[in-house]
């Protein structure tokens, strides 16, 4: 039997043909797996951010995924803002990719417009139109733009006129409630419940006392966004389309109404409850034709005790720090003196990662109490406003009835305690109450009267504080008469506090469970510490300096005034001479000392900074080429097996 051989040269012919149609096959296949896996994978995404930047919230998904109607966004960003600034150039590709994520979760519902307004051409008078703000980038006077317009079916329009990178932890929350509040167009119902006359007092202005008599600075701001209405203070029943209750300073409320809040929060309602041992406002506000109050406390301990929190009304938080200077009493040596039942809370006591204060720069509060978890409550907790570790407990009499700033400061004893005066409250709660109770002698019960429930379905969420003084204008506003018009300017960011406050609460569960993310532009630790070290030791070599140069000035004088015998031409001796040029030689050391140590920080880091780039440029690329001449090795060497 015969065997026929082919030539070496057709094999080998044949075993690059082979090659050839196995490469084209696999190019084939590769762009086969692409297009399938962007038909089916094309929302597939691989969130490796440390913070999670690019990964939505379950409460953003929540508002996403009910929309009913499409919402429109608009972006108008200018390219040359990022090739002029390249931290908005980053910022730029965070919230483009942020409002991507968004239209994918939404099924489609929220969709994108991306524009590049151009200087004096429609697409500019068009984001001007829309209220996007335009920055020069130059002294070319060229403006450039960066913002956000978004627009549902009813042409009801929402703006962020310009993204700063400083809020770029919030960028989630201000889209988020931007869709919130164009798929719920209609303004949030704010109730009040108070003893105080946030609203003005009619029997004062009749009386000739307006400054009295007007409504609160706070509740006017409220009235730019909310429908705001007052509930009575003996209601037996919260009106179903109130979404946010202010209780403030509501004084000896009935069983009927106190069930009223309670079945409201069990209902799913959002409650602001600001309570408060000693309210000056109520104080120094008395009615017309009577006497000053002298109970001037509130409480709502039967609802927050079964709530699992606890407000005192016979407690108030005396704090060192930020304490308000005041005239002291005429008895008194001195002028002024601190009162520590008035004082400011700084940007450190603000809970930062909270929406309503991260960008607070201090909350003014009067002889306000403290707000704690009650022992054995689950309740989640979480401090909004907290006073210094100077601080300590007093009785609220000793404010009330004899409010001695002289006194209160001589007897001050800190504990190296801070105390929360507001805090957020989240968690399932069971009712106050068993069942309802007798309606108020003489008042019959609604006839829409509601069933009872017993817990709330979900998580409620509401806001505590024991000081409704954060609401009185003279401890955050001054208003002043600017050609017969009110002006009011804040002094405190009182205001800004309890609208943020009610904003955060109106949006529903789904705003209120946001909280600030990271940012996207992280720095390098390494090269920070780096820097903080040598700064650290030049400060010191710097100091030194500085103590041997005025050492060496006064000896300078000493010497030509003779020895300080006040001999002001005397003359210099040899030793003298030499102790002089000995002090110059000492300071050219010590400059050059200052040289080294900057010499040697700017040498670390370009050293550090030479490895970045190495590992970020040629590492990568190297271990590829290494791992592909090692699977070429151990191909070749299979090969090298099989044929033997």
């Amino acid at each position: 039997m015969s065997t026929t051989t082919l030539p070496p040269a057709k094999v080998q012919g044949k075993r690059g043909f082979s090659a050839l149609l196995a490469l084209g096959l696999a190019a084939v296949l590769l762009v086969g797996v692409n297009m399938l896996a962007d038909r089916l994978l094309s929302r597939a995404r691989i969130d490796l951010t440390q913070n999670r930047l690019y990964t939505l919230s379950d409460g953003t998904r929540q508002v996403l995924q009910g929309l009913a109607d499409p919402v429109t966004f608009r972006v108008f960003y200018s390219r040359r803002l990022g090739a002029a600034i390249p931290l908005y150039g980053a910022y730029a590709e965070r919230v483009r990719a942020m409002l991507e994520e968004y239209a994918a979760v939404s099924g489609g519902k929220v969709r994108l417009e991306f524009y590049d307004p151009e200087p004096f051409s429609e697409t500019e008078d068009r984001a001007m139109a829309l209220g996007i703000q335009g920055v020069p980038v130059d002294q070319s006077g060229e403006q450039v733009y960066f913002g956000l317009a978004g627009v549902n079916l009813l042409d009801d329009e929402r703006t962020i006129p310009f993204f700063q990178p400083d809020r770029e932890r919030f960028l989630e929350y201000d889209l988020t409630r931007m869709v919130w509040e164009l798929s719920n167009p209609a303004r949030p119902v704010l109730g009040v419940i108070s003893s105080l006359p946030l609203n003005g007092d009619p029997r004062a202005m009749m009386m000739r006392q307006p400054g009295v008599g007007q409504p609160f600075v706070v509740m006017n701001q409220l009235r730019n966004f909310y429908t705001v209405r007052d509930v009575a203070i003996d209601a037996q029943v919260i009106e179903p389309d109130v979404q946010v209750l202010l209780v403030a300073h509501a004084q000896n409320l009935s069983e009927a109404t106190l069930y009223a809040i309670d079945q409201f929060v069990m209902r799913g309602g959002r409650l602001i409850a600001l309570t408060d041992p000693h309210s000056e406002s109520q104080a120094s506000r008395p009615s017309p034709g009577q006497r000053p109050a002298t109970d001037t406390s509130s409480s709502l301990s039967r609802l927050l005790n079964a709530w699992g929190v606890e407000a005192p009304s016979d407690k108030v938080v005396l704090d060192l720090r930020g304490a308000w200077r005041v005239r002291a009493d005429p008895r008194d040596r001195v002028q002024a003196v601190d009162y520590l039942a008035w004082y400011n809370v700084p940007t450190e006591g603000l809970n930062r990662t909270e929406v309503a204060t991260a960008e607070l720069q201090q909350v003014t509060v009067a002889s306000a109490g403290e707000v704690r978890r009650r022992e054995g409550s689950n309740v989640e907790f979480t401090p909004l406003v907290t006073s210094s570790t100077r601080s300590m407990l007093v009785d609220a009499a000793a404010v009330r009835t004899d409010p001695s700033p002289a006194r209160l400061l001589a007897d001050f004893r800190p504990d190296d305690t801070s105390r929360t005066i507001v805090a957020r409250i989240r968690g399932p709660l069971t009712s106050a109450f068993p069942a309802p109770p007798a309606p108020p002698e003489g008042a019959e019960r609604p006839a829409d009267f509601p069933a009872h429930r017993a817990s709330t379905e979900g998580p409620a969420n509401l806001i505590v504080g024991n000081d409704a003084d954060i609401l009185e204008d003279r401890f955050w506003v001054r208003t002043q008469d600017f050609f017969g018009q009110q002006v009011a300017t804040p002094i405190s960011d009182n205001g800004a506090f309890v609208i943020n406050l009610a904003d955060s609460m109106a949006g529903g569960e789904a705003l209120v469970s946001l909280r600030s993310r990271g940012e996207s532009l992280r720095p390098f630790a390494l090269v920070d510490d780096i820097r903080r070290d040598a700064e650290a030791q030049f400060r010191q070599t710097e100091r030194g300096l500085t103590e041997r140069l005025e050492a060496t000035e006064r000896r300078l004088r000493e010497l030509r005034q003779g020895g300080g015998q006040g001999q002001a031409n005397a003359v210099i001796t040899p030793e003298q001479r030499a102790e002089i040029d000995a002090a110059r030689a000492e300071i050219v050391r010590t400059r050059g000392q200052l040289r080294q140590v900057q010499l040697e920080l700017r040498r670390d880091i370009e050293r550090l900074e030479t490895w970045l780039r190495l590992v970020n440029i040629a590492l990568v690329p190297a271990l590829l080429t290494l791992f592909a001449i090692g699977l070429g090795v151990m191909r070749s060497r299979r090969r090298a097996g099989a044929r033997a």
